[in-house]
């Protein structure tokens, strides 16, 4: 298996980094309806981004037009520096998760293991001399990607006795075992308690931040992600408005975004409180009345 590139793709000619996700003035439609309109974006390597909003506002749209897997009608998309469908195999993708009952025995090191080539489960096929450094090679990178997100102590145990909070850090190893340049985690805080999504907003926050690795998350709430992102990017009727939280999260923003009165609170322990607007996108962080 070769290397994927770096996490800082360089323009050669200019030297410039180029970024990871360049999106220009994007309009999607399907069926006739509308889901994103006039949606810019940029996000460099290393950023942590929320995408916040609530259900139905095209938070799932993006992330589909970032993946190349819903064509763009109007506007510019750019991935890693080429078109999106072209940038699928180095980008690591969570998708929104069911969760694992009690029965489920497959092995939390056989979750990440399928990260690597779930056509063949993780076995090795096939024993030559490059068969056997190659499974060597992923069995020390899907150990290493364990330890990083700081499950080694439950890997091997059946993913059904294992808490949210421990499955979902055995899923993220399994989006990080190829090394990818950019993280797109959709609602991966979803189901857990408080403790929990704030361990894996900082371990999510850490990967951006020390590997280099762009990430998009999707959240309804943004307050276990304060002290980690570096934008958010706020979706309403398929508009975008992005910008750091301080920008973003103000009454008179959100009010135009939406097209309605909007007021956001700061309670004393910090928390970001948004009152008013059609949907309320999660009870923890917004009150909408």
């Amino acid at each position: 298996m070769s290397p994927v590139p770096g996490p800082a793709q360089a323009d050669r000619s200019s030297g410039a980094t180029v970024p990871v996700v360049a999106l220009k003035d994007v309009c999607v439609q399907l069926g006739g309806r509308r889901l994103l309109h006039e949606v810019s974006l940029t996000v460099a390597p290393g950023e942590f981004v929320a995408v916040l909003g609530p259900n139905g506002a095209g938070k799932s749209t993006l992330m589909r037009t970032i993946l190349g897997l819903i064509p763009i009608q109007a506007g510019s998309a750019r991935v890693l520096g080429v078109d999106p469908r072209r940038a699928r195999r180095r980008i690591g993708y969570l998708p929104q998760r069911q969760g694992f009952d009690a029965s489920t025995r497959v092995r939390g090191i056989d979750l990440v293991r399928l990260g690597l080539d779930g056509a063949r489960w993780g076995l090795p096929i096939g024993l030559t001399p490059t068969a056997r450094h190659r499974h060597r090679t992923e069995r020390e990178r899907v150990t290493r990607v364990i330890e990083r997100v700081g499950a080694g102590a439950y890997a091997e145990r059946p993913l059904g006795e294992l808490s949210g909070g421990e499955q979902q850090r055995l899923l993220i190893a399994a989006a990080l075992v190829r090394e990818p340049e950019m993280l797109i985690l959709d609602e991966p805080l979803d189901s857990l308690d408080l403790p929990n999504q704030a361990a894996v907003a900082a371990l999510v926050g850490d990967v951006a931040r020390r590997d280099g690795v762009a990430v998009l998350l999707v959240a309804h709430d943004v307050n276990p992600l304060l002290a980690h992102v570096s934008r958010v990017v706020y979706l309403a009727e398929g508009r975008a408005l992005c910008g750091s939280v301080s920008e973003v999260v103000t009454g008179p923003k959100l009010s135009a975004l939406y097209g309605t009165a909007i007021e956001v609170l700061s309670t004393a322990d910090g928390r970001l409180v948004v009152v008013g607007g059609p949907d309320a996108p999660h009870p923890h962080g917004h009150d909408h009345a």
